[in-house]
């Protein structure tokens, strides 16, 4: 088991626009059967936890039934605002306490964090992520959330090209 930090930047480094916008994201072509896409990597996760911004995204993106099969946490002091439909964990505390749950609830498989940059600055900071993927899309956004608002050293695993992205796999140095 690994815990992956799989995510998407622009190339200044930011996760999201300065308005909370993922638009200069999902408008960009990228290959479901392309490297390091979506779908092989969720094949492989067991598990996965996100920030309280992430969750309030999908939710307002992707209304109705929750996306994901795997046991899913949200990093929130709002346990309120998780749908009643959905079959998700709020958690308020440290991630070192909560990973142990993530890890066994993967049943061997890899534990996701999907984010936003806070939620994975924690997960890092506590030495817990192994390793981040990271698709670069071709834009500047100038402004808004960090991909990974933290100083850390990382080492390349491999990278490729999918689409309009170029994508490359990082392992903690």
């Amino acid at each position: 088991m690994s815990t992956i930090y799989y995510t998407a930047s622009s190339l200044d480094g930011y996760i999201v626009d300065e308005n909370g916008s993922l638009d200069w994201l999902v408008t960009r072509d990228i290959r479901e059967d392309g490297p390091f896409a979506i779908e092989e990597f969720m094949a492989g996760v067991g598990s996965l936890v996100m920030g309280a911004d992430t969750y309030e995204w999908i939710l307002a993106n992707h209304p109705g039934e929750w996306m994901y099969s795997q046991p899913s946490w949200v990093m929130t002091h709002r346990p309120g605002i998780v749908a009643a439909e959905h079959p998700v964990q709020t958690y308020a505390g440290p991630v070192a306490e909560l990973h142990p749950r993530l890890g066994e609830a993967a049943a061997g498989k890899n534990v996701w964090v999907v984010g936003g940059g806070e939620v994975a600055r924690q997960f890092v900071d506590a030495g817990l992520v192994d390793d981040m993927i990271v698709s670069y899309a071709p834009c500047t956004l100038g402004a808004g959330s960090r991909v990974l608002p933290m100083r850390s050293e990382w080492s390349l695993v491999s990278s490729a090209v999918n689409g309009d992205f170029v994508c490359a796999h990082w392992r903690r140095s």
